[in-house]
């Protein structure tokens, strides 16, 4: 007494409807797991601080009232200070180059560098 297969297929389609589950007879990987998942964006969003703006943001927000109001953004200033404390002890970034031929100038091959030989011991 088998059941045809027909008759099977036709009840694990209902009850996929009935649990709301996807009918997938041939077992393949379609990625509705990861698709069912709750979504981590709003939880992650909600774990960091929300942004309050910045000195850098009220400028740009008041461009016209800038020669008026006088203001002081001290990480700014910090780290303009850096910039120059690095620059003299010469661990500054490279100048950019300016045209093509002065970034042309670097681009050849690298050369070996010529290894000196050991002075050969006197006999005496």
């Amino acid at each position: 007494m088998s059941v045809p297969q027909s008759r099977i297929f036709d009840l694990l389609k209902v009850q996929c409807r009935i649990f709301s589950q996807t009918f997938n007879p041939q077992r393949l990987r379609t990625g509705n797991r990861v698709l069912r998942q709750r979504l981590r964006g709003p939880s992650v969003a909600a774990y960091y601080p929300r942004r309050v703006a910045t000195i850098h943001d009220l400028k740009k927000l008041y461009k016209g009232f800038d020669e008026e109001m006088e203001t002081w953004d001290d990480d700014e200033e910090d780290r303009l200070e850096h910039l120059v404390l690095v620059k003299q002890r010469g661990k500054g970034a490279p100048k950019k180059k300016r045209t093509a031929g002065e970034s042309k100038k670097m681009k050849g091959k690298k050369r070996p560098a010529v290894v000196a030989a050991a002075p050969k011991a006197v006999k005496i």
